[in-house]
């Protein structure tokens, strides 16, 4: 972008950071506007070698023991390459008494050191990027690589800040149920200057947690597993038998989400099983102290210093596993976060009925009580499905009735407060997962590819983010996407990302041997869709209408509109040229993603389109 645009792009941002208070049943206003950046902080940077993750610092995680020689690897190190350790893991066994020998299990120990200081290292690149909202994966402090399994809520991780020995003095002078004993570590106040020097620049922060579990090295279940029946905590978790001193015996059972034995759940009102199927419940959270530590965490972010100013705060949350936890717990969340910050956005992650094929329908979150708007699973599952045709060729018609009965009966301003995303640490990379022309969720190793995308792969991915940035609801970038990252599902999606300044070794896997590099063209192509995001204010609030369903010639238009501008989004999706006439609402029209010839005549407009390609057309006003 040019310093005008970014001048006028930056103006917007500072006034929409003083809006008036949002309705409390209304997402904020800024959600709608937004492109998200979502940055995993452990593979993003390694700003700070001096805070690298010790084997003190991973103690606890997966796989339950820590090999003699463990060490952080090296940045650049193909993915793929064995590590030094690893052939010690043939000495034990994982918590659920498994033997490690896949790749999958070995890499859950590896630490690249990613850390806050990286991302004050590259706060320009995002700003380059054009991206004006950042989705941070866990921050809080845990032992493993995502951060899920919280060794405590109430702080960011101790490798994150510049002086993990000092946090952790700090951490353990406190009463963890006394808020008033909470002090800032080095790397909570690190945080914040990270949130301060990004709402400089117009960006917008939420933080992810998951109020569902806790990990084992929870200060409140150590306490549990210690002093069993007689522990004040004993409520906070779903205990279902506690040890029987006088045996020999362990009879001490407990609810693992999904059973995982390290991510001990949170007790609610009435018990759940979900490993069937996931579906809205009611309920709360059982303990009431339990549900008061959240929400003064909660508040600890939304106004790092409690001077009721929350602009130094996030933003708001995205909330992990969000429909395993009740219904009315959620509504009590809301009220609270919103009466912190009336313009906070709450964002669930509402995913799954059914593994591997049943999305939930997320109008039980969407009723203006509970969140702003879900992560869109549902948008790019059919978005994906038709870009790429597969696992089939869907019709244009089929396409575009999906989108709209995703829309259909969900208030209009949520379904602009969207998160649209195409991948995350939770889901096959974009390239990869288009490479593969099975369903969008890897299920099975087999026939999987997982090499550097074929050529045809980049052109069809350029298709789907041509739709992505011009279709209703915020778009989504997972770090590392823009920079031509592929990785198939977790944890092959959670590689380290590939910085200009490095030279990274050769991925070799499979008979394949890859070069690992920064994509410029693909980034170029990811700056040119955001900034015609951010530069149209009519692809972010306008209104939608399809105006082209050609299942014969496979031809797909929409228009974006409202009162001052009118953008057409056009796709040939056949394997031939095609010349496509469209009907226009207004005069002057130009091409600004391709700059494809087009003709304007009598309130219509021609253009040809080659094979398998893309252009957005907009009018001067």
């Amino acid at each position: 972008m040019n310093k005008i645009i970014v001048f006028g792009f930056l103006l917007s941002s500072i006034i929409s950071f003083s809006q008036v208070k949002t309705s409390f049943n209304q997402p904020p206003e800024w959600s709608k506007k937004v492109v998200w950046y979502q940055i995993f902080l452990e593979r993003f940077r390694n700003g700070d070698s001096s805070n690298d993750p010790r084997k003190e610092d991973i103690k606890g995680s997966y796989p339950g023991f820590i090999p003699e020689n463990w060490q952080t690897t090296p940045w650049n190190q193909s993915w793929y390459k064995e590590d030094v350790y690893f052939p010690e893991y043939s000495k034990g066994k994982d918590f659920n008494g498994n033997a490690i020998e896949n790749l999958g299990q070995k890499v859950q120990l590896r630490r690249y050191g990613g850390d806050l200081q990286g991302v004050l290292d590259k706060i320009d690149y995002l700003d380059s990027l054009g991206i004006t909202a950042i989705y941070f994966n866990p921050l809080n402090d845990a032992p493993s690589l995502h951060k899920y399994d919280a060794r405590n809520w109430r702080h960011i991780d101790r490798n994150f800040g510049p002086n993990p020995k000092k946090d952790v003095e700090i951490m353990q002078s406190e009463n963890p149920t006394n808020p008033n004993t909470w002090k800032m570590t080095t790397a909570d106040s690190m945080f914040v200057e990270v949130v301060g020097k990004l709402h400089k620049r117009g960006i917008r922060v939420i933080l992810d947690y998951s109020w569902n579990h806790t990990g084992n090295t929870f200060w409140a279940w150590e306490d549990v597993v210690k002093n069993q029946e007689n522990s004040k905590y004993k409520d906070w978790y779903w205990v279902h038998s506690f040890d029987n001193p006088e045996t020999l015996e362990n009879e001490f059972k407990y609810q693992g989400w999904f059973n995982v034995p390290d991510l001990p759940e949170i007790k609610e009102t009435q018990h759940v099983d979900h490993t069937e199927g996931i579906i809205p419940f009611h309920g709360d959270i059982y303990s009431q102290e339990v549900k008061q530590h959240i929400f003064n965490v909660s508040k600890r972010w939304l106004d790092p210093n409690g001077d009721g100013d929350c602009s130094d705060g996030i933003d708001g949350f995205r909330l992990d596993v969000a429909a395993e936890l009740p219904l009315e717990f959620w509504e009590e969340y809301r009220t609270f976060v919103r009466t912190i910050n009336p313009d906070a956005y709450i964002i669930g992650e509402v995913w799954w009925e059914k593994f591997p094929n049943k999305l939930l329908n997320p109008k039980p979150y969407l009723n203006g009580k509970i969140f702003d708007a879900v992560m869109n699973y549902r948008w790019y599952r059919s978005a994906r499905d038709f870009f790429n045709e597969s696992p089939n060729v869907i019709p244009v018609t089929e396409f575009v009735d999906s989108l709209n009965s995703y829309r259909k009966n969900i208030d209009v301003n949520m379904n602009y407060a969207m998160m649209n995303l195409n991948a995350s640490h939770d889901t096959p990379r974009v390239l990869t997962s288009l490479f593969n022309k099975t369903g969008y969720k890897q299920t099975s190793a087999e026939d999987y590819k997982t090499q550097k995308p074929n050529l045809e792969t980049y052109k069809i991915l350029k298709l789907l983010l041509a739709h992505q940035f011009t279709y209703i609801g915020s778009p989504h970038v997972w770090a590392g996407d823009e920079m031509g990252m592929w990785g198939a599902d977790d944890p092959h999606t959670r590689k380290p990302l590939i910085w200009k300044d490095f030279e990274y070794e050769n991925e070799v896997h499979d008979g394949f041997n890859d070069e690992v590099k920064f994509n410029d063209d693909l980034f170029i192509y990811y700056q040119k869709v955001i900034s015609i995001r951010n530069e149209n204010p009519v692809l972010q609030t306008g209104e939608l209408e399809f105006i082209k369903q050609d299942n014969e010639n496979r031809i797909l238009a929409y228009s974006r509109f409202n009162q001052n501008k009118e953008i057409l989004v056009v796709f040939n999706m056949s394997n031939e040229p095609k010349e496509i006439k469209l009907k226009v609402r207004r005069k002057d029209y130009s091409p600004i993603l391709n700059q494809t010839k087009i003709k304007e005549k009598d309130n219509f407009i021609k253009i040809k389109l080659e094979p398998k390609s893309s252009e957005i057309i907009a009018s001067k006003s």
